[in-house]
């Protein structure tokens, strides 16, 4: 799975993220605990949506149950190491890439589905490059959520091209472009999905006020 998700992806995550990500694991540790609860709510908020869809709920009740328990696993590792759960602002990341989920309902929809994929995807990816890197329990740790984050990638992807009457394709390309823009160009703030350190990045920037 990882080889189609690196092919999903539009590009790789650049290095500076990931040499961010080893000075700042407090902050990782943070925001990956933001990023489970907020996909948990996301499934949620769909299955209250379109209860007349049980490919969707059954997909998505397994998922809002497995990301609240990697919620509770990441709340746990942060206790056992003092890390405080403060609040944080949001990342631009997925507020960028929902600016291009249309309004429509039925399209909003799918472009609900694409943008779960992308954020599912880049995760997973996250994880993968992160784990030879770290310490042994959260190694350990980060590759026990591949699969499972994988499938979501899946799970997502197949709903949007099930529920669609069209070629999804250029959806695709377009969130893509965005997604890849908001990996790779500097960004001020460090966070799980953020993009390498800008010149303007300052560990002020972390914390909400």
């Amino acid at each position: 799975m990882l080889t189609e998700i690196t092919n999903f992806l539009p590009c790789a995550t650049p290095d500076a993220w990931l040499q961010e990500a080893l000075v700042h694991q407090d902050i990782l540790l943070i925001d990956h605990a933001n990023c489970e609860k907020k996909a948990a709510a996301t499934a949620m908020n769909l299955m209250y949506r379109h209860t007349n869809k049980p490919d969707l709920l059954k997909k998505m009740s397994q998922l809002a149950r497995e990301e609240l328990l990697h919620f509770q696993q990441v709340v746990e590792i942060m206790q056992a190491r003092g890390i405080e759960y403060v609040r944080l602002s949001p990342s631009r990341y997925a507020a960028g890439l929902r600016e291009l989920i249309a309004k429509e309902e039925r399209q909003q929809l799918i472009d609900t589905f694409i943008v779960g994929a992308f954020i599912e995807a880049r995760s997973c990816e996250r994880f993968a490059k992160l784990a030879p890197l770290l310490d042994g329990e959260l190694q350990k740790f980060y590759r026990s959520l591949l699969k499972s984050e994988a499938r979501h990638f899946e799970d997502y992807l197949a709903l949007a091209r099930e529920y669609s009457d069209k070629d999804i394709g250029p959806k695709l390309e377009q969130i893509a472009a965005e997604e890849s823009r908001l990996v790779s160009e500097p960004d001020t703030e460090f966070r799980f999905h953020s993009g390498p350190p800008s010149e303007e990045f300052s560990f002020d920037s972390y914390l909400v006020r």
